[in-house]
């Protein structure tokens, strides 16, 4: 059922300020309107059912496998069904990694299975290897090492992370699984186990990224789970040497066209300046990728199409995108900001969100826009403090797909959630429906839906950011 616009000014105008000359671009009208779709996300949205369908229907969507391409056949017809004005999918090519078997064993002197498993962009082992480990406390010490002191042996580098609401204990600890194969190899090592990036006491191993560097041999780079790096730690400090065996299988077999699929509610007066909602579409293997991140693109698809069913169109387009393989290289939001690039359309982007950060609850609206837009956002912020939403002017940054066009001048918002469990299960088997609260969903579903409708609504020019070179 279509939202009738006049009807809800009317039913809300006297709850609402008189709008004046306030430089958002904005009345009172555009406010109700806001504010019902709001109240009517609260009350209850499909982005559950989406994020359900998305998970039982094709469930982990690793990166150039067939399930990638059954993720961008549920994409576009979801995006159909949902009443998107058009619906269309963009190329994205990129070279393909495939885990296989994966075990490690403490071979000395106290003989047990571990919980492992293999690093994004890893080589195997070819066949089993054995060799004594050496402890790092972190990636510096490791940095640290003589050249030479490792040949022949494992490096183990046992940072852990700090849990923190916002997830900023993610970047002190990921260089560790990012550039850990590349400064064990320097020192000779054969192989690299890390601690996992994650924040949990479960025993489970945390996959993601990493990368080699040109000139610097490739070796084996795996994550051990909390609990068996403990273990690891707990018998080095008995002074005696500690053997692992390492049996790993991977696969890099060429590369792959996969999409981004993008669906479009269409501006009225404005239909060729856009507003990008958005998460991305592939997952890891290991989990079925609900939180990462089948909710982002349930709650954005969710928010586009509650927008869709207003009986008028807001003045510019709603442009919800779910991207192709970010996990392994922002793939999907590189290509995008490339296409927009080489079109002259960076500035026809209005206004870039992302939801990436699991199924929690928003707490905070943040933007990088042109100060003269920034009374437009202090207005969104209105509409979104009864769902506990604080604007602030200061922090945040844009998404991880939504970097890519930012950094060539796009402008950017960030709906901050409450990231505190995320990293218990990011990037493991545990990542699975259960963890998502449907009401959470809505709540988020409800800032979605007001922020995107306000900024396209708006005739305010949100600007353009200082280009940044990669």
């Amino acid at each position: 059922m279509r939202l009738a616009r006049n009807l809800l000014a009317l039913a809300l105008l006297a709850t609402l300020p008189a709008v004046a000359s306030d430089g958002t671009g904005l009345d009172a009208g555009d406010l109700a309107v806001a504010a019902a779709l709001r109240d009517q996300a609260l009350a209850g949205t499909e982005a559950f059912d989406i994020v359900e369908s998305l998970t039982t229907e094709v469930g982990p969507r690793l990166a150039g496998t067939p399930a990638d391409a059954e993720a961008v056949r549920w994409a576009q017809a979801k995006f159909e069904s949902l009443g998107f004005d058009r619906v269309y999918l963009e190329p994205v090519t990129f070279p393909v990694w495939l885990r296989g078997h994966e075990r490690a064993d403490v071979v000395a002197p106290f003989p047990q299975p571990l919980v492992i498993t293999a690093l994004g962009g890893s080589i195997g082992t070819e066949g089993a290897l054995e060799a004594e480990v050496v402890h790092f406390a972190d990636l510096a010490a490791l940095e640290a090492a003589p050249a030479g002191s490792l040949e022949g042996k494992i490096a183990f580098i046992s940072n852990r992370m700090v849990r923190f609401k916002d997830g900023r204990g993610y970047g002190p600890a990921v260089g560790a699984r990012s550039r850990g194969a590349v400064e064990a190899a320097k020192k000779g090592a054969v192989a690299v186990v890390i601690r996992s990036i994650s924040t949990n006491s479960d025993r489970f191993a945390h996959t993601g990224t990493m990368r080699y560097d040109e000139g610097v041999p490739r070796i084996p780079a795996a994550a051990l789970s909390n609990p068996d790096a403990d273990l690891l730690v707990n018998m080095l400090r008995r002074g005696q040497p500690v053997k692992l065996r390492l049996d790993i299988a991977a696969e890099h077999p060429g590369e792959y066209t996969s999409h981004n699929v993008i669906g479009e509610i269409r501006g009225r007066d404005l239909p060729d300046e856009v507003v990008t909602i958005g998460g991305h579409l592939d997952s890891w293997d290991l989990g079925t990728g609900a939180i990462d991140d089948g909710a982002g693109v349930a709650i954005t698809m969710a928010a586009g199409a509650a927008i869709g069913r207003l009986e008028q169109a807001p003045r510019r387009t709603i442009r919800v995108i779910a991207y192709a393989n970010e996990e392994q290289g922002l793939y999907g939001g590189k290509a995008y900001a490339e296409a927009r690039a080489a079109a002259g359309e960076i500035a026809a982007h209005q206004l870039s969100a992302e939801s990436d950060f699991g199924a929690g609850r928003v707490y905070a609206l943040r933007a990088g826009v042109d100060p003269a837009a920034w009374p437009v956002i202090e207005k969104i912020g209105e509409v979104l403090a009864p769902l506990g939403v604080v604007t602030e002017r200061e922090g945040g940054g844009p998404g991880p797909d939504v970097g890519p066009i930012v950094a060539k001048g796009a402008t950017w918002a960030q709906l901050a959630q409450d990231g505190t469990d995320y990293f218990d299960y990011h990037h493991t088997a545990n990542d699975t429906l259960d963890k998502i609260d449907p009401k959470a969903l809505d709540q988020q579903v409800a800032a979605y839906a007001a922020m995107a409708y306000l900024a396209a609504e708006t005739d305010v020019d949100f600007g353009t950011l200082p280009v940044r070179q990669p």
